[in-house]
């Protein structure tokens, strides 16, 4: 991919702050979206927004357009800049367009003694088999950030079978090597500023977890929680079977199991995201043919904003869409 920064918007954090305050994510009238619960095996459920215009009788019923699943990154939404801007580009394409809420994340707590992890390759299947069972035509799937290490962490799993349910993959500023981003997000201004807007809502939740199953953690040190190092290792790591916090970064890393992957997959980092070390991306000839990587030098974490002042975030999304649409 190329992309250069505006010159009016310096630095890799600059380019992942400002595109989430300011930037324009469409042209014209805001994406619509309808929710729809899906039920899951076990007795939980998870919520789907579909664009408006796109729910699952329609997408069943109507043409055989493609359908692009989008899999949202830490504490996302249907609101995240990210989410609005692919959904508008996917409906300028004519392209359904569904992003699945990851459990605990739309608005209302989820029932299981579960959240949600970055490794979390079970859960990305289940949902891929519901859309590929509501959706006829063509699919294909990306994921942002946390959502995007899943998303290739499952097509690793799938091997061979991952075309058997999407055209193609592709992940978007991921987090590939969790202890390397793990660490980086808990120290100076990262630490300052996304380990507090992280922590923010994520800490509430668990708490209100443990109401809903008391025992599940202790209260008094997730109370003195202050990095996602020590959430992980109190919460999200035991929650989901992992010895701890270093076992899960390092299990649910997508980037040592790269040349796994058997489908065509878009691997998106800029070299200057703030989460990401420039220095823990893959290189080229560790990931095998089916995995292309993008590694401009600017465009933060899920930024690359582009144009004027107050700038746009439509640039990656079209650049991402038009790669999936030559694999359809």
């Amino acid at each position: 991919m190329q992309y250069q920064a505006p010159p009016w918007l310096p630095g890799g954090h600059a380019q992942t702050i400002w595109p989430v305050l300011f930037a324009r994510r469409f042209d014209g009238a805001a994406p619509r979206f309808r929710r729809e619960r899906w039920d899951t095996p076990d007795g939980d459920f998870v919520d789907v927004e579909w664009l408006a215009d796109d729910s699952p009788i329609t997408s069943a019923e109507g043409p055989e357009r493609p359908l692009l699943v989008l899999f949202h990154g830490l504490e996302g939404s249907v609101d995240s800049q990210y989410v609005q801007a692919f959904a508008a580009v996917a409906q300028r394409r004519g392209w359904a367009f569904a992003m699945p809420y990851f459990r605990g994340c739309s608005g209302e707590i989820n029932l299981a003694p579960r959240a949600y992890h970055s490794g979390d390759y079970a859960e990305i299947g289940w949902m891929l088999t519901q859309f590929r069972a509501r959706h006829r035509g063509p699919m294909i799937a990306a994921g942002v950030s946390l959502g995007g290490n899943a998303l290739l962490r499952w097509a690793q799993e799938a091997g061979g079978t991952a075309a058997e349910t999407v055209r193609a993959v592709s992940s978007i500023c991921s987090p590939l090597d969790l202890t390397a981003a793990g660490h980086a997000i808990g120290k100076g201004f990262n630490r300052l500023v996304y380990t507090r807007m992280f922590l923010r809502t994520m800490m509430p939740k668990a708490m209100n977890k443990l109401k809903q199953h008391p025992g599940l953690f202790d209260a008094e040190r997730m109370r003195r929680v202050r990095d996602l190092y020590e959430f992980d290792n109190l919460f999200t790591g035991p929650l989901h079977g992992f010895r701890d916090v270093d076992d899960y970064w390092l299990r649910a890393s997508a980037k040592p199991h790269l040349a796994r992957i058997r489908v065509p997959a878009l691997v998106l980092n800029a070299r200057n995201d703030p989460f990401v070390p420039a220095r823990s991306l893959p290189e080229q000839g560790h990931v095998g043919a089916h995995v292309t990587l993008w590694q401009p030098r600017e465009g933060g974490h899920v930024g690359f904003p582009s144009g004027r002042p107050p700038g746009h975030v439509r640039t990656m999304p079209q650049r991402v869409t038009d790669w999936l649409a030559k694999r359809l």
